[in-house]
């Protein structure tokens, strides 16, 4: 697994986290920073991700919701909204990631960790964003 895969997986597990702790994704990164709960540090990566995905939150939440076909991110599994948060703040806002492979290792993650429905949801929601993304962008 790739460095940035990792991170991106770290972030997703924040992201995860907070949601069900009902906290500030960026005050639970704080507070895993100061007082990491594995041996390994957080990767500045996923650190750039969860902070980007906060500061963008109501943008990535709206244009999930929009383009979800008939999905409200309430409806959607918790892992799943965690990792379409990430990816499209990714799609969105990185420059230096191309769109299919934030795309790709969505789908991935989402082949691993969520239901067997979600990878091709996931990558059909997220390729749409990405033709969208100048119509998003704030």
């Amino acid at each position: 697994m790739g460095a940035r895969t990792k991170a991106r997986k770290r972030a997703l597990d924040l992201l995860f986290e907070a949601e069900q702790r009902e906290i500030n994704a960026k005050d639970l990164l704080d507070e895993r920073v100061l007082a990491p709960v594995t041996p390994a540090p957080l990767p500045e990566y996923t650190a750039v991700l969860v902070r980007g995905v906060v500061d963008h939150w109501r943008t990535i939440n709206e244009a999930l919701e929009t383009y979800a076909r008939g999905w409200t991110l309430d409806r959607m599994p918790a892992v799943d909204r965690a990792l379409l948060r990430v990816a499209a703040y990714e799609v969105l806002y990185v420059d230096d990631v191309p769109d299919g492979v934030a795309v790709s290792e969505a789908k991935n993650l989402a082949t691993e960790l969520s239901t067997d429905n979600s990878p091709q949801f996931i990558g059909g929601l997220l390729t749409k964003l990405s033709e969208v993304k100048l119509s998003i962008v704030d």
